[in-house]
């Protein structure tokens, strides 16, 4: 279990491009070519975990725990399982929120600026290296609802996602209010299916009201 030992404002963070640029290189406890890890190192933040292929996924969560390369928590191992399963051969993930906290209660009550701005860089990464339409798979569950500033970052997300003319999949049955199913406890041969982000944002607004 992962519990942050203070809020991400009083830590030591790498901005994206540099925590990009050391995760590039080669790595002792890993192989950098089979893993994808920023920063690539076990920190208080997370900015993405996954595989390389030429045909990836982005599955995006809340928020990273304890995951690492060749050291996949049950959440990841079965996302890379529902991936596979539905014809792609990496998975690349994302999280709304960069702290590391097994327990969703544990995060932060406050967005810090900076980490959020540095996260949404990461997004745009992916996207830039995911192919022409890249596939995107919206995995955060109720859990959104545990923090007010989680509706705004996935809205910001939405937005970038369509510079990129990303496409949106969800797995699973939605929740009554909407929110895309969490991959852990689904069969790992669940289909994704297209996610209505344009339905889900109309949603989100109702919520914060």
């Amino acid at each position: 279990m992962h519990i942050p030992t203070s809020p991400t404002t009083y830590i030591d963070v790498l901005p994206f491009d540099d925590a990009l640029a050391e995760g590039l290189c080669p790595h002792p406890d890993y192989d950098v070519a089979k893993w994808l890890y920023v920063p690539n190192r076990y920190d208080e933040y997370r900015y993405i975990l996954g595989t390389r292929g030429i045909k990836p996924v982005i599955c995006i969560g809340i928020n990273p725990s304890t995951a690492a390369p060749d050291n996949l928590d049950p959440t990841l191992k079965s996302a890379q399982r529902i991936a596979l399963a539905n014809g792609y051969d990496s998975f690349l993930m994302f999280n709304v929120y960069a702290q590391r906290a097994t327990r969703p209660d544990d995060m932060e009550k406050e967005r810090n600026e900076w980490l959020h701005n540095e996260n949404m860089k990461a997004f745009r990464y992916l996207l830039s290296i995911a192919g022409e339409r890249p596939a995107v798979w919206a995995a955060w569950g109720s859990i959104i609802e545990k923090r007010g500033y989680l509706a705004d970052c996935v809205r910001e997300m939405l937005e970038i996602g369509q510079a990129f003319s990303a496409e949106w999949y969800h797995a699973g049955p939605l929740s009554v209010k909407g929110h895309p199913h969490h991959p852990l406890y689904l069969k790992s041969n669940t289909p994704l299916e297209m996610f209505d982000t344009v339905a889900y944002l109309e949603g989100l607004a109702v919520l914060q009201k």
